[in-house]
C-alpha cells in the first residue's frame, strides 16, 4: 500500500538527518524522501504535523514467554506491547520452557510471530542443550532455522572449557554469542547490589565482582578465540571501564545496558520495592553515572529494556522471594527521550542507541530510513505526557519500577513492512 507522511520531523542517525521531510512508502519500502517519486498516488496520508519520523525501536531482550510462560504473558500480548511502544524489531532470549535449542522450536516462534502481522521477531538460540552448560547446542541448524545469535540468558555456565570451544565453533562461522557476565557463585541467592541499602535491608548481596570476574573470562577467551561477543546488561562502573580497554585493544565486542539501570539505582528499592527486583541488580549511584557516561561516549553501544513480565502474584511477595524482571517494551520510548533531556543531547544520538545501533548488533539492515530500506518506521509525539497504569500498559506484565509516574513521549503510529500495525486513538 502506498503511504505519504507529511509535516512530520524526521530523524534518521544513520544519515544524519534530522529535517521537516515527508516520506514516501510503497511495496514495503522507502521509496522517496522529500519529493514523491514519479506517479506516486498514496492510498494513506499520514498527518505528522508535530510529531516525530524515526526508525522503528529495536529491543534487544524481550522475554515473550512463550513456549512454556504462558500464564505470564503470551507473544499476542507482548506483540501487542511491542508495536504499541513503537519496537518494530524484536530479539527474544532463549530461557523458554523448552528452552530455544532445537531448529523446530525456533521455526515454530517465527511462524507464530510472523503470523501476527505485528513487530519483526528474531530469536536468541541456546548456546548449550537445555541450557545446563554441558554440551552446544547445533548452532549451524539453528541459524539456518532463523536465529542471530546465542546465549545462555541467565543461566549459569561454569565449566570455561564449554565456554571456550563454543566460541571456538562461533567465530569459525562468524557466529555472535551473547552473555550476561554473572559469576553464580559469587551471585547465589543475592537479589541487591552489595552496599549499604542491602545491608540496611538484611538483603543477601551480589558484589560487583560477580560481574567482573564472569566479565575478564569472557573477554579474555573472546580475545583467544575471535568470537564475536555481545556483553548482555553491563551493571557497575568497574565492567564500563574493563569494556572500555577491551575495546580499546580492538576486541570484537559491544555490549548494552538496561534503560532500568540508566534511571535507576539501589536507592529506589526504597521500602522493599518488590517492582525494582531486578537482574542484574540495581547497583549504587556512581555505578548508574558511570553506565551513563558509557553510554554517552560509545563504551556501551545500545539501551534495552530487558523486557520481562511477570504475574502478579510472583512479583507481589517479599523482596527476596519476588519474581525478577520488569516490562518496559512501552517504555523504551519515553525513558529514552528522558535520559536525552537529561543528558541534553540531540534527539538523533539518543535514538541511535534504541535503533541503529541494535541493528547492528543484531546484524540487520535496519534502524534507518534510507531510501530502499524496509519501511519500518515509528512515529510519536515527543510532548505528549502521560502516566504509568497498569491500564495503559498493553503486556500483560503491569510490573515496572515507573508505575505511577508521568513520562513524556508518546508513540502514534507504529509501521512494519509499509503496513501502520498500531495507531493510537484518542
Amino acid at each position: 500500500m502506498n503511504i505519504h507522511i507529511k509535516n512530520g520531523r524526521l530523524i534518521d542517525p544513520r544519515n544524519n538527518i534530522d529535517a521537516m521531510l515527508d516520506v514516501f512508502i510503497s511495496k514495503k519500502l522507502i521509496v522517496a524522501i522529500g519529493v514523491a517519486p514519479e506517479g506516486f498516488i498514496p492510498r494513506q496520508v499520514i498527518d505528522a504535523t508535530g510529531l516525530i519520523v524515526a526508525p522503528g525501536l529495536i529491543e534487544l531482550a524481550a522475554r515473550l514467554r512463550e513456549p512454556g510462560y504462558e500464564y505470564m504473558a503470551t507473544l499476542e500480548s507482548e506483540m501487542e506491547a511491542a508495536v504499541a511502544g513503537g519496537v518494530t524489531s524484536l530479539a527474544c532470549p532463549p530461557d523458554t520452557d523448552p528452552p530455544l535449542d532445537e531448529p523446530g522450536l525456533v521455526e515454530m516462534l517465527k511462524h507464530r510471530a510472523k503470523n501476527l502481522h505485528q513487530a519483526k521477531l528474531y530469536p536468541v538460540a541456546a548456546l548449550t542443550t537445555a541450557l545446563l552448560g554441558l554440551e552446544l547446542t547445533e548452532m549451524a541448524e539453528l541459524v539456518d532455522a532463523g536465529c542471530v545469535a546465542f546465549s545462555q540468558a541467565d543461566a549459569p555456565l561454569t565449566d570455561t572449557r564449554v565456554l571456550y570451544r563454543a566460541m571456538q565453533y562461533a567465530a569459525t562461522f562468524g557466529f555472535s554469542v551473547w552473555l550476561r557476565p554473572q559469576d553464580s557463585f559469587l551471585a547465589r541467592d543475592g537479589v541487591a547490589h552489595e552496599g549499604e541499602v542491602a545491608t540496611r535491608c538484611g538483603l543477601p548481596a551480589i558484589p560487583v565482582c560477580a560481574e567482573t570476574i564472569a566479565l575478564a573470562t569472557m573477554l579474555s577467551l573472546a580475545k583467544e578465540t575471535g568470537a564475536k561477543l555481545h556483553i548482555c546488561r553491563l551493571s557497575s562502573a568497574a565492567g564500563v571501564e574493563m569494556i572500555r580497554l577491551a575495546k580499546r585493544e580492538g576486541l570484537a565486542v559491544s555490549c548494552d545496558v538496561s534503560i532500568n539501570h540508566v534511571h535507576l539505582s539501589e536507592m529506589d528499592i526504597g521500602y522493599f520495592d518488590p517492582n525494582c527486583r531486578l537482574t542484574p541488580p540495581l547497583r549504587s549511584l556512581r555505578d548508574r553515572a558511570a553506565l551513563r557516561a558509557g553510554l554517552l561516549d560509545g563504551t556501551i553501544d545500545a539501551i534495552c529494556t530487558n523486557h520481562a513480565p511477570v504475574d502478579e502474584d510472583a512479583k507481589q511477595l517479599p523482596f527476596a522471594e519476588a519474581e525478577s524482571g520488569a516490562t518496559g517494551l512501552e517504555l523504551l520510548l519515553p525513558l529514552v527521550l528522558k535520559w536525552a533531556s537529561q543528558e541534553k543531547i540531540s534527539l538523533s544520538d539518543a535514538l541511535a542507541r534504541a535503533t541503529l545501533r541494535p541493528a547492528q548488533i543484531l546484524g540487520l539492515d535496519a534502524g534507518h530510513l534510507s531510501v530502499g530500506a524496509a519501511a519500518d518506521l515509528c512515529i510519536f509525539d515527543p510532548a505528549a505526557c502521560w502516566v504509568v497504569t497498569p491500564a495503559a500498559l498493553k503486556s500483560q506484565g503491569k510490573n515496572t519500577p515507573f508505575m505511577g509516574m508521568e513520562v513524556q513521549g508518546r508513540v502514534r503510529y507504529t509501521l512494519v513492512d509499509g503496513e501502520v500495525v498500531y495507531e493510537k486513538q484518542d
